[in-house]
């Protein structure tokens, strides 16, 4: 059978009255038996006769007494306890409610208490639930989305090609190579941000030189930047050129700050990097000239699919997955990311523990 919490707290307070009683029964018998018999030879009564029946009085008028003591006890118990319980209980629906995927569902307790303080953690951990909810909704979404496109050209071109409305060339065969690599490109996308989500149980940490990394990764972009004629400029502190952390993982964070940059940076405009020290951590800024981005848009950069301007194709704007995988990184480091737009400029950041 089902015990109940509420008979497990009263059960609690059985032994504390039992012991009472019992204290108070010798206490009766034993002290005031005693001082009732020295009164009776003191004023010479016989106390034997009497004595018996001042102990059957007061033992009488004990146990009624401790009757009525135990049932307003029970009573007030039953109804302060059921007090305390109820944003138990409440939670524990909220709780069921969850569990069967209504992720709206709260508790309204608002006690200053210890109960107070477990509702209101339970609801943080019930808005982070019906959040990630909402963010796994809108990855399966938008990754049907990315997938739609290419596999929708990819069947066009085949059924053209069966039906001989399309004749085979070198052209055509461009195209459905091109749509494949598509394909294949947001595959090692989310390929890398699993790795990234992974990368906290083991990192391959050593001296990683920054300043290498960056003009690395900017080489294998410079084509990229020349073509829009975009200028680029490069400026590190002698003191913030290493950190200690995973070369593989550091130097994709990079590679992705980067190839973010050109892709939004419009032509003519201006991409620099700039890498600083504080006194525990090594900070590199990536800012870049354009439209910037709204403040809504800065709370959400980081997260999966997200894409400032939704109308962009893969080609232009990726598929939102690459700054997701700067955060899980640079994190997986005991790093912190960042955005802030500043008027014509949109500044991201980075800082790892130095």
């Amino acid at each position: 059978m089902k015990q109940r919490l509420l008979w497990k707290l009263l059960a609690i307070n059985l032994p504390i009255i039992g012991i009472v009683i019992a204290v108070l029964w010798l206490a009766i018998d034993v002290l005031a038996a005693d001082y009732f018999t020295d009164l009776m030879e003191r004023y010479k009564i016989s106390p034997s006769e009497t004595h018996q029946m001042f102990l059957d009085a007061i033992h009488r008028y004990f146990i009624q007494a401790t009757i009525v003591a135990i049932a307003i006890a029970a009573l007030l118990s039953v109804i302060l306890t059921r007090k305390v319980l109820r944003p138990l209980s409440e939670i524990g629906e909220v709780t069921r409610r969850l569990a069967a995927g209504d992720y709206s569902a709260r508790t309204t307790t608002e006690s200053a208490d210890e109960v107070g303080d477990l509702a209101s953690a339970f609801n943080q951990m019930a808005d982070s639930l019906e959040h990630l909810e909402g963010l796994r909704r809108t990855m399966v979404a938008d990754f049907a989305h990315e997938l739609r496109t290419p596999l929708t050209n990819i069947r066009g071109y085949l059924e053209a090609l069966a039906d001989g409305v399309v004749t085979p060339s070198n052209e055509t065969y461009d195209i459905l190579q091109d749509e494949i690599m598509r394909l294949v490109r947001l595959v090692e996308d989310l390929n890398q941000l699993t790795s990234a989500d992974a990368a906290r149980a083991y990192l391959r940490r050593e001296k990683v030189d920054l300043r290498d990394f960056v003009e690395r990764a900017l080489a294998l972009n410079r084509h990229e930047f020349d073509a829009r004629s975009i200028n680029v400029s490069v400026t590190f502190e002698p003191d913030a050129e290493q950190v200690e952390g995973d070369p593989d993982k550091l130097l994709q964070v990079i590679r992705n700050l980067i190839q973010n940059a050109w892709q939004y940076t419009p032509e003519r405009g201006a991409f620099r990097i700039a890498a600083s020290r504080t006194q525990a951590a090594v900070r590199i800024d990536f800012i870049n000239t354009g439209a910037g981005i709204t403040a809504a848009d800065a709370q959400l950069v980081f997260e999966r699919f997200h894409r400032i301007e939704k109308s962009r194709s893969r080609e232009t704007g990726g598929a939102g997955i690459g700054l997701s995988i700067v955060k899980q990184l640079v994190e997986a480091h005991g790093g912190s990311v960042g955005v802030a737009p500043e008027g014509d400029e949109v500044r991201f950041w980075i800082t790892l523990p130095a």
